[in-house]
């Protein structure tokens, strides 16, 4: 007696029922195709997988402390009760002056929210830490792969550099691209350096002077006018070298007065201190453009190389905007 398969059976008559059904086959095959051409073109395709580590990160100060009373007093407490801590898949720590920073590592896929929750209630429950000791900080690590890196270099000040360097920046943020950073560049700073010979002859902190600077780099608002449509601000800001010199100190009754040129030497630091890139003998600026775990590299990378592209149609002669680095992954 033969035993049938049910499986086949039904195999065979599904391939019956095609075979005398011709349009369903072809609209089942069309509708296969479609579904393929849409997947490939919304694929994340990369080079290489993405090796995404979830991890959280607490660092405690302790202001004064030696690095061997920073490990016994903060690492060897702190860490045990860690441990524990639901998803923790391995823990590293680093004990110095003044203060500790623990790594931990969490299984894969963990929400990283409900993990630095979790951890923040296990530091919560301590209450043996050092008494100088200040509040634990945790942070979440930010994942973030480098994707390519932006120059823009020619015969121009750094300045202008600079203003290229924020178009740039503009455009990418425009298409979707938010995880920037401008390299070669810093911001203008303004310098005071007070003697400490003068601070003693006036009886003066660097805190008052410090303080006495802020409320005169600083406006406050004064109200709003027509119906809260317009705020106004009062007070005039300070922020150039020559007015932060005049800012006053100190008023004696005879009404002399104790300016902060008197006792300071005030000079602005440019955009380049500390730093400098040539290409040939141009300066230039770089923009390092990163992407997160759910990034596709390749389309990124595309996006960027247009959009250097269209900046170069706007820049100067002799300046150029070009791609280089690490390309996608």
């Amino acid at each position: 007696m033969a035993v049938r398969d049910p499986h086949a059976a039904a195999a065979r008559g599904l391939f019956s029922y095609l075979a005398r059904h011709r349009t369903l086959a072809n609209l089942l095959m069309a509708l296969m195709l479609a579904a393929g051409v849409w997947a490939a073109l919304n694929i994340r395709a990369q080079f290489f997988p993405d090796t995404v580590v979830s991890e959280v990160e607490v660092s405690i100060a302790w202001p004064g402390a030696g690095a061997e009373d920073v490990d016994r007093g903060i690492v060897q407490v702190v860490e045990p009760a860690l441990i524990v801590v639901d998803g923790v898949t391995d823990v590293a720590a680093r004990a110095r002056e003044g203060g500790a920073v623990i790594w931990l590592e969490f299984d894969p896929g963990r929400d990283l929210n409900r993990a630095a929750e979790d951890v923040q209630a296990a530091l919560d429950a301590l209450s043996d830490l050092p008494q100088d000791a200040e509040r634990p900080q945790v942070r979440r690590a930010a994942w973030r792969d480098q994707v390519t890196d932006i120059v823009i270099t020619g015969p121009v000040g750094l300045d202008q550099l600079g203003r290229f360097a924020d178009e740039m920046v503009a455009r990418l943020f425009a298409e979707g691209i938010t995880r920037t950073t401008i390299r070669g560049l810093a911001a203008p700073q303004v310098r005071v350096e007070v003697p400490s010979v003068a601070l003693y002859r006036h009886d003066l902190s660097m805190a008052e002077i410090a303080a006495a600077i802020a409320a005169e780099v600083r406006t406050a608002p004064a109200g709003e006018v027509a119906g809260g449509t317009a705020r106004v601000r009062a007070g005039t800001e300070a922020r150039a070298a020559a007015e932060i010199a005049g800012i006053v100190l100190r008023s004696a009754p005879d009404g002399t007065q104790l300016r902060l040129s008197d006792i300071a030497t005030i000079r602005t630091e440019p955009a380049d201190r500390g730093r400098a890139a040539y290409v040939g003998t141009n300066p230039a600026l770089s923009i390092r453009v990163d992407r997160n775990d759910t990034g596709d590299a390749i389309r990124l990378q595309a996006t960027v190389e247009a959009a250097a592209a269209a900046l170069q149609a706007l820049l100067p002669p002799g300046v150029r905007s070009t791609w280089c680095g690490r390309g996608p992954r």
